[in-house]
Order: structure tokens, then C-alpha cells, then sequence
């Protein structure tokens, strides 16, 4: 019974990083057949075409080893999580899913292009830009909030809270 279980969330996990990245790369592929780019709502949101040669925020630009290096050891710890984590609710499958489609989806481009192919441009008018980002990087981020919301419904910062607080008697 705990072998199907295990095999039924490995399943799950896998389905959500395969959409993941299948998502991802259809869409970098649409903005590099349009690269001119498209004005989705005005003064908020457009779709501009970027060769994003950092991680996230422009951090380590130029360094495609270095970056290659940390998300091959990334995907190892979430698979090694996914491998070993009998208790995981669906919820934290889910998300680690969505977590491991995100890495694999700019993997993919680190090794094929040497960058990472962003677009998604948020901003204000131009008072305030936020860092152009794609798919695969709202992946990661709703996978790990998802991750800690599941962390928080186990109740697991409760034990650990109420662990370290214990009186000395």
C-alpha cells in the first residue's frame, strides 16, 4: 500500500513539473517568434522579449557554470525530498512539483541557449519596473509560498515553535 502511495505522489509531482515545463517552453518560444513584443495592459503589464544571462535579479550575470552548478544541486535536493518524504500531503507534492517544472523549464535554456529567455514585464507607468520574469519563475515562486502553506497546515512551525519554547524545569 505505502509503495502505490509513494508511487501515486512521485506520479502527481512529475504531471505538475511536466506541465510545468511544457508551458514554459511553449511560451519562450512564442515570445522569440515575437520579439517586437505585445502591450497587454497598458501602463501595467507587457510581453517584451529578454536574455536574461543572470538568475533571479540579474545576480550572477555571465556566470552560466556557477548557475547550472546550483540548479543541477537544487533539483537533486527536491528529488531526494520527493524520494524520501512519506508524510508529503498533496498539497507539498504539488508544490514541489511546481518547484522542480520551474528549474528544469530555465535549466533547459541555461543549457541550450547560455541564458534564460524572460518576458513577462511588470511595471507602473514608468515610475517602477519589476525584474522581467517568465513561466518557469512563477513556478518557483508559487511553488515554494505553496510549499510553506503546506509546512504551515502540517503544523509543523506550531512543533517546532512550541519545541523551541519549552520551559527548563
Amino acid at each position: 500500500m505505502q509503495k502505490e502511495q509513494d508511487r501515486r505522489k512521485i506520479v502527481i509531482s512529475l504531471l505538475v513539473a511536466a506541465s510545468v515545463v511544457a508551458l514554459d517552453q511553449l511560451s519562450k518560444l512564442w515570445i522569440k517568434n515575437n520579439p517586437h513584443g505585445v502591450e497587454l495592459l497598458p501602463g501595467f503589464l507587457d510581453f517584451v522579449y529578454v536574455e536574461n544571462y543572470g538568475s533571479a535579479f540579474g545576480l550572477f550575470a555571465n556566470q552560466t557554470f556557477i548557475l547550472i552548478t546550483i540548479i543541477v544541486i537544487s533539483l537533486i535536493i527536491i528529488l531526494l525530498f520527493l524520494y524520501l518524504s512519506s508524510p508529503a500531503t498533496t498539497l507539498s507534492i504539488v508544490a514541489v512539483g511546481l518547484i522542480l517544472g520551474g528549474a528544469l523549464g530555465n535549466l533547459i535554456d541555461r543549457l541550450q541557449y547560455g541564458y534564460v529567455t524572460d518576458f513577462i514585464d511588470v511595471h507602473l507607468q514608468n515610475l517602477y519596473h519589476w525584474y522581467t520574469f517568465n513561466l518557469a519563475d512563477t513556478a518557483i515562486v508559487i511553488g515554494i509560498l505553496t510549499f510553506i502553506y503546506s509546512l504551515y497546515r502540517s503544523g509543523l512551525f506550531n512543533k517546532a515553535y512550541k519545541n523551541g519554547h519549552r520551559s527548563k524545569d
